[in-house]
């Protein structure tokens, strides 16, 4: 039976806390999903959604980036899958008479979670200057308005264009061009937000700002090192593949300053081991480090390998250093320079624990480091970063079965859009071949990442915003200084399947366009079409859904985006040339001239017929190459950081809670963690409970603290529960998008420009 939208928002008074668990999934996760998926679709539809996630001729889940085997089970899908699903085939509609009902002040005075939960939007609406209300209008005539206000700025980098990792190749390759072609570069995204510091080290290290192994790589290592990572909420298909390496004799190592159940034990609940015979225990070794500790730790492990080496020999690959790498002394100097204590200090561990965790690396012939944001989001990110290759160059990891880096992404295909050209720092190679195909000239001049769209937005040089897909405002730092920002454009545009807050913080003029989901049927010109993703691990399949749109005239992402194009280039010699109609209507002339401009894309249509995936190339993977400023890969000598708490304050890190998608928030519990019923807690130690003077449970203030141009700047997140909790002293952690408000614009990665989500100091402030 499906359930009616809830009426209010989240009652925080009724949060309860509970032991945390420590083991994931097992038939609670089959139950809680089954659960949400009906009260979303419904009986009938979700055995005919639930049935085809990531099946060769289904739709890719839109939850994750994980990849899939080539071979499937019956459900390839996980809780989080399902629930990501469920939010997006939901019987509920957000049509016209919503909008009536509810004002704008109205909405605004919702949470995210309410907001999201209305259901899928239905028609194109637009709120008018001054109006209290949003209004339905017709495509032609919002189409018609959003490229009026673009051809109307007095420069092209007035307009900002954001997209969210949900978006297609093929979308995100039109809407690269539809910015390019306006005559900009303006295009932040997600990455800004999250991977941004992987790519920036590996690019740098390596030559290719991706990780370098597959899923049998994965199940074919003898260690694996997850750092800065939760995949038992976040990417929870990835536990099978870990048990996988378990059974195959692997060894798993978990840093992380919280213990996660998903890395303690699994339940796997498509075989009897894991609903009746116990399931299976997966790290080895759980390493409790302190925040932006994890420098410091793959330094020591680095520090140790080469120590060792020199009494016993047989510890480093000589043969590859001398052979693919650069920087070997340097970085050897680097490492005989570091203090043990120094090392101490940053992660908490001691000496000799360190050396235990550098010996289990010694002993493996194949390692893999995976990490996600626990590692990006610090303002030495980069550096970690470059210390985890560091310590995979030593002993020969890269280009080789079962060995690699591993940064598992997050957003479903955030890693596609960057190779369609997503990026607001785009190489010289993909303009020219994009001018080429197109006969245009590309701008060369780099936009603003997503930082410095909000600073330009602060500064009144924005004037049009339009987001493709994602929610902006709830996901970005300095939820304020956001806020502000966006209410001084003329214009903002979101291409959106759901409302969500970005919808009530608006410009002066504000344009919803609904767009189909992965589990829509789309049907243009030609048939029905499909589009493409790439997963975290370089692969790339197709996606077509199967079910009947929310409404009749909803358009696709690629359709919206064919429309503006020809709208915006009109009775423009200097624009992209391509028949905009032709697009729309037959996908696979996109991909013709994807095949065109992006390299190992050659014959990308039949490639993805029937199912079938294809890799595309990666230089250190394939042959060990390495398209560095050297031609070999880099070691690199890392000044050692980590931050340094003042006295009587906190270090907090912002997080996902269990129910929860990014921005997208799917229940109130977070049931690993012991969290029900509410979201406004912040998870910390009882002797830093009671070093600010405080009893678990009490209400509390959260208070960051920023050096700014005038003194010290503050922001602040009220009425949070505190919550006795096993974590590193004077660590804290607290979920997003609520704790966004107190990340400062300005503290962001060096190099990366990634925000510091994982590092915030603040106090805790006791309410009146």
């Amino acid at each position: 039976m499906v359930t009616r939208p809830p009426e209010h928002d989240i009652d925080e008074s009724q949060v309860t806390v509970g032991a945390p668990k420590t083991r994931a999934v097992g038939v609670p996760a089959v139950l809680h999903a089954l659960k949400m998926s009906v009260d979303q679709m419904g009986v009938a539809r979700s055995v005919q959604t639930l049935t085809r996630i990531n099946q060769k001729d289904g739709f890719d889940c839109p939850g994750c980036a994980w990849p899939e085997e080539d071979r499937r089970h019956l459900a390839e899908f996980c809780e989080n899958g399902a629930k990501a699903v469920a939010e997006e085939a939901t019987v509920r509609r957000v049509d016209p008479s919503f909008f009536a009902e509810h004002s704008l002040d109205d909405l605004r005075a919702h949470d995210d979670w309410w907001l999201g939960q209305q259901g899928r939007l239905t028609h194109p609406m637009i709120l008018d200057e001054g109006a209290t209300h949003y209004r339905p209008i017709s495509w032609d005539d919002a189409l018609d308005a959003i490229s009026d206000a673009l051809r109307a700025l007095d420069d092209p980098d007035e307009a900002v264009f954001y997209t969210s990792g949900r978006t297609s190749n093929e979308a995100a390759f039109l809407y690269q061009l539809l910015v390019r072609g306006f005559g900009t570069n303006n295009l932040p995204d997600c990455s800004n937000m999250c991977h941004e510091s992987s790519g920036s080290a590996l690019g740098q290290t390596l030559g290719i700002g991706k990780g370098t192994v597959s899923i049998d790589d994965i199940h074919d290592a003898e260690l694996l090192i997850v750092a800065g990572q939760n995949p038992g909420t976040n990417h929870p298909r990835m536990l099978g593949a870990l048990e996988k390496a378990k059974q195959r004799g692997a060894t798993i190592v978990a840093v992380n300053p919280l213990p996660e159940a998903g890395l303690m034990h699994f339940d796997n609940p498509q075989t009897p081991r894991g609903v009746i015979l116990g399931g299976t225990t997966l790290a080895d070794d759980f390493v409790q480090i302190r925040l932006g500790g994890d420098q410091a730790l793959f330094q020591a492990i680095g520090k140790h390998l080469i120590e060792q080496h020199r009494v016993h020999g047989g510890i480093i690959d000589g043969d590859f250093v001398e052979a693919h790498t650069s920087g070997y002394d340097e970085y050897v100097a680097a490492m005989d320079a570091v203090a043990w204590s120094d090392l101490e200090e940053a992660t908490g561990l001691t000496e000799k624990r360190m050396r235990a965790i550098a010996e289990r690396v010694r002993a493996s012939g194949k390692t893999i480091v995976c990490w996600a944001m626990g590692l990006t989001q610090h303002k030495h990110s980069v550096a970690t970063l470059r210390d985890v290759v560091n310590v995979l160059l030593l002993q020969g990891n890269l280009g080789r079965p079962g060995a690699g880096v591993c940064p598992v992404r997050g957003h479903s295909n955030v890693q596609g859009d960057r190779t369609m050209g997503i990026y607001e720092k785009p190489p010289e190679a993909f303009l020219t071949a994009l001018d080429d195909e197109f006969g245009f000239h590309s701008p060369r001049e780099h936009g603003y990442d997503t930082v410095e769209a909000i600073r330009a937005m602060r500064d009144g040089r924005v004037r049009v915003f339009l987001g493709m897909g994602g929610n902006f405002v709830s996901a970005t730092p300095d939820t304020a200084v956001v806020e502000k920002g966006m209410a001084q454009t003329d214009l903002t545009v979101h291409v959106s399947t759901k409302l969500n807050r970005s919808h009530v913080v608006t410009g002066t003029r504000a344009i919803i366009l609904p767009t189909l989901g992965r589990t829509d049927r789309d049907r243009r010109g030609t048939g029905e079409q499909r589009v493409t993703v790439e997963d975290s691990m370089g692969a790339v399949h197709g996606s077509r859904g199967r079910l009947a749109p929310p409404s009749d005239d909803l358009l696709s992402e690629v359709a919206i985006l064919a429309r503006l194009c020809a709208r915006v280039f009109e009775g423009r010699g200097d624009a992209p040339r391509a028949d905009w109609t032709g697009l729309e209507n037959d996908y696979a002339r996109i991909r013709g001239h994807i095949s065109r401009v992006v390299p190992g894309f050659e014959r990308y249509d039949e490639r993805i017929q029937k199912g079938r995936t294809f890799f595309l190339p990666n230089g250190p993977r394939d042959a060990r190459r390495f398209a560095t400023e050297t031609g070999r890969a880099m070691f690199t000598a890392n000044a050692l950081e980590f931050p340094v708490i003042p006295e009587g304050r906190i270090l907090l890190q912002t997080l996902r809670s269990h129910d929860q998608y990014n921005t997208t928030i799917y229940g109130k519990d977070d049931r690993y963690r012991g969290i029900s019923d509410g979201r406004r807690v912040v998870l910390i130690h009882p002797d830093d409970i009671r070093a600010q003077g405080c009893v678990d449970g009490e209400i509390v203030d959260i208070v960051s603290e920023w050096p700014g141009r005038d003194g010290m700047e503050e922001r602040r997140a009220e009425a949070f529960r505190l919550v006795s909790y096993d974590t590193p002293r004077r660590n804290a952690a607290a979920y997003y998008p609520e704790t966004n408000v107190l990340v400062p614009l300005d503290s962001t990665a060096d190099v990366s420009g990634t925000p510091t989500s994982k590092g915030v100091i603040v106090r805790l402030e006791k309410r009146p």
